[in-house]
């Protein structure tokens, strides 16, 4: 979004041009030298920014001694003893320059290298003069006032440096908040789809099974009779059986998505939950060509879980990233990274799961939708094993997540809450 423009000149820049300009008329108005060094001010003042951004370390301390410089060589050209020059207070601009760059430290001790620097006249001054009692306390009272006002400026910018903090820090409290908030409805909506889904799901399975019983049984018995005299015909009709044992399997995984879980819960650790889970799916694929590379932290704290529910959860992340890797042809190897880290999530402590693989990854619009029910990528997949994963996810209090990551392939971040001791 395009902001508004910024003027060339703003406010606090034409109130310098007229200080400057307030300064120039005043005498001793024809004095050269004093006219350069209040044009070397003015131009200085414009430049500042850009050499405190060019150099964010030195540029500041050139700033203040530039301006202690400058300040110095105009009391020399102002007065006929620079110590009594009435333009003494151009001292304040490196003071002040110092108390908001620096913390108050630095603050004391520019404010009294700048006082030395008006204090170098007195020394030519005592060849002429004699400082007496009323001099003193007036170059005192002077250098006090230095100190003074750098003091109040320094706290007046400290104090609005930690209120600066202060919101940056709310400002980011309440982006984390909103993306929590937003996560948490996403959520909601999506655990109202499951609900409404599961409860349609249910009622079909159980309209679907009762008919597809009578149809296998049939077939069956057709196939018997006409083993011998009709083997087309008997052929047919295991295909028939085959078939219909499919669509009791897809039934199967309607009625697991739709049925609410009965959870065992017990204190369970999760490294030996994922690495029965890496085993199982390298028995089911012994030939994939899959490096897994595990980083676990050690003694993470246990969850609590239900342990079959649990590794079937890992089972599918990971039977996933197995299929996608070898769908990659050109990558002779595929890497599946696992790493298990104690986490804190909403103020909840407990055990977070990274599963990474090298495969090509989620198309971006299809990450709002993967764990949608019967939203699937695969030519024979049905769309419920990552529905079915996040249900039992959901059920133990925990979340799973896509994550976005430059790194290619799916990174899907499942996290589960500690069991209380």
């Amino acid at each position: 979004m395009l902001g508004r423009k910024r003027s060339p000149l703003d406010w606090t820049d034409l109130v310098w041009l007229l200080f400057i300009l307030g300064l120039a008329i005043l005498p001793p108005v024809h004095e050269i030298h004093k006219q350069l060094i209040l044009l070397g001010f003015g131009v200085f003042q414009f430049l500042e920014g850009f050499l405190i951004t060019r150099m964010p370390d030195r540029g500041r301390t050139y700033a203040v001694l530039i301006k202690i410089a400058l300040a110095t060589l105009l009391l020399d050209h102002t007065g006929e003893i620079g110590i009594n020059s009435s333009y003494y207070p151009i001292y304040f601009l490196p003071v002040i320059t110092a108390a908001i760059y620096f913390g108050p430290l630095g603050t004391l001790l520019w404010t009294a290298l700048a006082s030395l620097g008006y204090c170098s006249y007195l020394i030519p001054a005592l060849q002429e003069y004699e400082l007496g009692r009323e001099g003193a306390t007036i170059l005192a009272i002077r250098i006090l006032f230095f100190f003074l006002a750098g003091i109040l400026v320094n706290r007046f910018v400290l104090e609005n440096r930690r209120q600066v903090q202060r919101y940056q820090a709310l400002s980011e409290t309440l982006e984390e908040t909103n993306r929590q908030l937003r996560r948490a409805e996403a959520d909601a909506r999506r655990s109202e789809r499951l609900a409404a889904l599961g409860q349609m799901s249910a009622g079909l399975a159980h309209e679907i099974r009762n008919p597809l019983g009578v149809i296998k049984g049939s077939a069956e018995m057709l196939a018997q009779k006409l083993q011998d005299a009709q083997p087309l015909a008997s052929e047919l009709a295991g295909y028939i059986s085959s078939e219909v044992n499919r669509l009791n399997a897809l039934v199967a995984r309607f009625l697991d998505f739709a049925r609410p879980t009965n959870l065992e819960l017990r204190p369970q650790h999760i490294p030996e939950i994922v690495d029965r889970a890496l085993k199982s799916v390298r028995d089911q694929m012994p030939g994939a060509s899959v490096r897994v590379e595990r980083h676990y932290a050690p003694d993470p704290p246990e969850i609590l879980a239900d342990e079959q529910l649990c590794e079937r959860v890992f089972v599918n992340l990971i039977q996933n990233a197995y299929q996608a890797m070898e769908s990659q042809v050109s990558e002779p190897e595929g890497v599946l990274d696992v790493s298990i880290t104690p986490e804190s999530s909403n103020n909840q402590d407990g055990v977070g799961i990274i599963i990474q693989d090298s495969g090509p990854g989620v198309p971006p619009e299809s990450k709002e939708q993967i764990f949608n029910p019967f939203f699937t990528s695969k030519k024979d997949g049905v769309g419920l094993g990552l529905a079915i994963v996040a249900k039992i996810v959901d059920d133990h209090r925990g979340w799973i997540r896509l994550e976005n990551d430059s790194l290619p392939g799916a990174r899907f971040h499942v996290f589960f809450p500690r069991a209380q001791q």
